[in-house]
């Protein structure tokens, strides 16, 4: 990064950190219209949770108006009144009751790559909007914050300090805990990737064949390419967890902090810290979640409290058997990918 575009950085930083009312304003009319929404889908019956592709009646739509309406008066009052340090703790409540309804946009976003249809496109909108609100409402939270020499946060290089004295720190890797964490993650995906490759080859695994899983995806509506890269015995969502695997370890190794050599026209920059937790912040808040939630059903059907659904299987079994291996490879990686996400987050700050 040259001096000409650190020191923008660094301007608009202390720009954004001086205008708590300013973001509180966008956040207030995201939280106006959020409620709106869901007072329009209370009204008209839509629903906006889905369960195995069914819509589940509930009064979602209510919650979601209450959710709107407590952004509405948090950052109202800050609009009016500044960020208050309980204005900040009710934002941070609203900051995460949003995140929780924005769980599975993930994958719903996977779905529409592939070419297939989403359960609902108002659920869909609905976590897009969830999502918006809860980046809004955590910079209405943060706005304000000074540091104690009333001076800007930005980056400057290892070792060096930056043009408001501020030093970036070195290249470094994760604890070890950490690492081993990601070790996890990657291991739990061994048997799901193999388990999907066996049928994009042709194989057998839990009483149905690759050709009837291509049926399957067929009779979905899965896109002309994911169809051909299972013909080619490539499927996507394994390449997806080689994909999710390398996210991991660039969250817990120095090249995840600067280019690599391998990376041509990049190498020995630094790699914003953006980019890699923008993605692991969305996969952990959906794959931790929808994975732990699973293993938990999925031991309740094991134990005979609750009936597995065959799907396109040939008994409960079979859907169990393969239950087990996405679920747990969701909820370890999840899990994993939280760890390093938070790992990085701290390895990264600014070194003041």
């Amino acid at each position: 990064m040259t001096s000409a575009e650190r020191m923008t950085k660094a301007l608009w930083s202390a720009r954004w950190q001086r205008r708590p009312r300013a973001v509180a304003r966008a956040t207030l009319l995201w939280a106006v219209s959020y409620a709106g929404f869901g007072l329009a889908c209370a009204l008209s019956g839509t629903s906006l949770l889905y369960h195995g592709g069914d819509p589940v009646p509930s009064g979602l739509g209510w919650a979601v108006v209450g959710v709107g309406a407590l952004g509405t008066a948090a950052s109202g009052a800050v609009v009016l009144c500044g960020p208050r340090p309980a204005l900040r703790v009710l934002l941070w409540v609203v900051c995460g009751l949003a995140g929780i309804a924005a769980f599975s946009l993930l994958m719903d976003v996977i779905t529409l790559m592939f070419g297939q249809a989403v359960d609902s496109w108002a659920s869909a909108a609905h976590k897009v909007l969830a999502a918006v609100g809860a980046v809004l409402l955590a910079a209405t939270a943060r706005s304000g914050r000074r540091r104690p020499d009333g001076t800007a946060k930005t980056n400057g290089t290892a070792g060096t300090t930056g043009t408001t004295g501020t030093a970036v720190r070195a290249p470094s890797a994760a604890p070890r805990a950490v690492q081993l964490g990601a070790w996890a993650g990657t291991l739990a995906f061994v048997p799901y990737a193999a388990m999907k490759l066996v049928w994009a080859s042709g194989g057998t695994f839990a009483g149905i064949t690759g050709a009837e899983m291509l049926a399957v995806s067929e009779r979905n509506g899965a896109s002309g390419i994911f169809l051909a890269l299972e013909s080619w015995g490539l499927d996507p969502t394994a390449l997806l967890a080689a994909l999710g695997v390398f996210l991991l370890w660039g969250l817990v190794r120095p090249w995840g902090q600067v280019f690599p050599r391998w990376t041509p026209f990049l190498h020995g920059r630094r790699v914003p810290r953006w980019l890699p937790l923008a993605p692991a912040l969305l996969g952990a808040a959906t794959l931790a979640p929808y994975g732990v939630a699973g293993v938990g059903y999925a031991a309740l059907a094991t134990a005979g409290a609750v009936t597995m659904r065959r799907g396109d299987f040939h008994s409960s079994d079979d859907a169990l058997l393969v239950a087990w291996i996405g679920v747990v490879a969701f909820a370890a990686y999840g899990i994993a990918l939280t760890i390093a996400a938070l790992s990085y987050w701290l390895r990264t700050r600014p070194a003041r």
